[in-house]
């Protein structure tokens, strides 16, 4: 049996409602919006007829603080109101649907039950139509949700066509850096142009053009956070002289000289990654930062293959990485990363090729000059 049922708190218990009537009011300055209802959701599917009444009480509501709307009820609700509702995108993990299944797999259904949410927002009808349109806007995330229609009977979801269909991006092969100038700022790309230029050159030397997949990647992993440019960017005039700390943060920056000049690194350029992966460097060479040390930070092996891309053999030097990343929330896509032997990082999953030009792996060095961190403070130059 499929069934949709509708939760919503009790009126005493509206506080996430009452409190984000006064945030919209607030951020977007809406004169019009007085009153806002949300309302749960539960698309419920292949669940036995017999378990919905113990469902509805004991999963998807609680009695003390929700009530169980009537279907006929929230329609006739429609009427008077301005809504709208909000779901995940297929594919998308909805944490309130996993969990709601597998609660119902604990209350006796069968293994095949699926569950889809959606949040169903009454406004009151009187707003103004742009700031309706304002309020929607601000609380749909267009990379994970979408507008659901509630008018709609009860369906599952589906994915569609333009989901399945990965387009190629055929007009890369013609490109010059005027019209890759006028398709970044369309796209709202994070990328530069000169990377545009980089990956029409790389594509070109492939025989193919790229996808949208695979540009929607790249933009992601060349952004700063992935590509670390800033810690990349050449410092040229280190000037300490307006800090009252001039005397400890120069002392401390001519001991990186000294060490890059013993290192042999005079010619390279002097970068915030630099400075804070000299220490390891330093105490590597010179014997104190043993093997072991090491690979409890960075583990990595590599294998040389062909790999199918479209009908044609490519090289690839695939590496598997474990390595310990100063970014404690970041999980890197797929547990891997490849190298395409004389061109720039790739990654392969699901039959999907995607490339990330090389980039700069940090670790964590504990270092020990003295005051480092002023001094990254005081030479960080954008």
């Amino acid at each position: 049996m499929d069934k949709r049922i509708f939760v919503e708190k009790k009126a005493d218990f509206r506080v996430k409602s009452d409190s984000l009537v006064k945030e919209l009011q607030h951020n977007l300055q809406l004169k019009t919006l007085k009153d806002l209802r949300i309302v749960q959701v539960y698309d419920v599917f292949n669940l036995a007829e017999d378990l919905f009444a113990r469902a509805e009480k004991h999963i998807f509501s609680e009695q003390v603080t929700d009530t169980v709307l009537d279907e006929a009820a929230v329609q006739a609700d429609l009427e008077k109101v301005a809504f709208f509702a909000i779901e995940s995108l297929p594919g998308q993990f909805d944490q309130r649907a996993a969990s709601s299944q597998e609660a119902l797999l604990l209350l006796g259904s069968s293994s095949d039950v699926t569950v889809n949410t959606a949040q169903l927002y009454l406004v009151n009808k009187d707003i103004d139509a742009n700031e309706l349109e304002a309020v929607k806007n601000y609380l749909l995330n267009p990379v994970d949700s979408r507008f659901k229609d509630i008018t709609l009977g009860i369906t599952k979801q589906d994915f569609s066509e333009s989901d399945k269909t990965i387009p190629n991006l055929d007009f890369f092969e013609t490109y010059t850096a005027e019209d890759f100038a006028k398709y970044k700022a369309e796209q709202g790309l994070a990328m530069e142009v000169d990377d545009l230029l980089f990956i029409q050159d790389y594509f070109k030397s492939i025989g193919r053009v790229p996808t949208e997949t695979e540009l929607k990647v790249l933009d992601t992993y060349w952004s700063d956070h992935c590509r670390h440019t800033t810690f990349e960017t050449e410092l040229k005039n280190i000037d300490f002289s307006a800090s009252k700390f001039q005397k400890q943060l120069q002392a401390t920056y001519d001991k990186y000289i000294a060490m890059r000049d013993e290192l042999g690194r005079t010619e390279k350029p002097q970068t915030l990654m630099d400075m804070a992966t000299i220490f390891g460097r330093y105490e590597r060479a010179n014997g104190r930062l043993d093997d072991m040390e090491v690979s409890d930070e960075i583990n990595a092996c590599s294998v040389e293959i062909e790999v199918d891309v479209n009908g044609v053999k490519e090289p690839w030097l695939l590496m598997f990485k474990n390595e310990t990343h100063n970014h404690p929330t970041e999980i890197e896509p797929f547990g891997g990363a490849a190298t395409c032997i004389g061109g720039p990082f790739v990654t392969h999953c699901q039959g999907v090729h995607m490339f990330i030009k090389p980039c700069v792996s940090q670790v964590l060095v504990i270092l020990r000059l003295q005051l480092l961190k002023l001094v990254l403070v005081n030479c960080h130059n954008k």
